[in-house]
């Protein structure tokens, strides 16, 4: 995983704030080339701000992110949109087009970013509803899908390409379980057969252990852990107990930090 020649994406020394609240304080990442790789953590843990500094949308208090050497809060415009053209992303809620249909949605990114016919883009879009169970949906709008079925389409967006970069934020959300594994699996696919590079934000510690070559887990600011799925299974660090086997009790508490229970209710100690 530290090899730098096989790295695609490096991330140094993190900081990064927003509304006066900490969220990275000195994380490190590699993600190698031609891997899958899963950020796992708790709500708030900062996953989905991790792509958005990797994508550009935000700027590092202090440290770097580096895409193919290149360190992202440097580039310009230009820049920043020559680096995005490789890029592909599932956004967490999914961010279809409204007015559009669903192979309109998914050709989007074919007739923004390249010159293909309509005879092609055609058959790829075909090829990508195809690949996520949805070929028969392609007339439909965005309203008129389920909200599984409308993560299925984001997902073909955002392949539409074979980007050399796929980042999934929350793939899994709201899919029931047969479409879930089979979504996990044609991550898993798609990534093997592009030779491409993948990221996947989830809260989904089973399915996404199961697809992945290796993950990192944050937990207040840091990475609290990170190896390959078996390893971390096997790993006896109370926090990743606790996180992975949805313990109830460990280092992570269910309830916010507040004064005691009984004196908000205003009875006497």
């Amino acid at each position: 995983m530290t090899q730098k020649s096989e790295t695609l994406i490096e991330i140094e020394d993190l900081h990064f704030s927003f509304a006066g609240k900490k969220i990275f304080d000195g994380i490190n990442m590699r993600i190698p080339r031609g891997k899958v790789v899963a950020i796992l953590g708790v709500g708030g843990s900062g996953k989905s701000t991790l792509l958005r500094l990797i994508g550009g949308q935000l700027r590092p208090n202090q440290g770097c992110v580096r895409v193919g050497g290149k360190v992202v809060h440097e580039l310009d415009s230009d820049g920043l949109y020559a680096m995005r053209r490789n890029f592909g992303l599932m956004f967490q809620a999914g961010g279809l087009f409204s007015d559009i249909s669903v192979y309109e949605n998914v050709a989007f990114p074919m007739r923004e970013l390249t010159d293909l016919p309509n005879e092609l883009i055609r058959d790829l879009v075909t090829m990508k509803l195809q690949a996520v169970g949805l070929r028969g949906a392609s007339h439909l709008m965005p309203n008129e899908l389920s909200g599984g079925m409308a993560r299925r389409v984001a997902l073909a967006r955002a392949i539409a390409l074979d980007p050399m970069l796929t980042m999934y934020d929350e793939p899994f959300a709201g899919l029931d379980p047969i479409s879930l594994n089979v979504i996990a699996l044609l991550i898993r696919r798609l990534n093997d057969a592009l030779g491409a590079t993948s990221i996947v934000v989830t809260y989904d510690v089973t399915e996404s252990l199961k697809v992945v070559d290796y993950a990192y887990l944050l937990n207040d600011g840091v990475v609290a852990a990170e190896g390959a799925p078996t390893d971390l299974l096997a790993s006896s660090d109370p926090f990743v107990k606790q996180f992975l086997h949805a313990e109830p009790t460990g280092p992570v508490e269910f309830h916010m930090k507040s004064v005691a229970y009984r004196e908000d209710l205003g009875i006497a100690q």
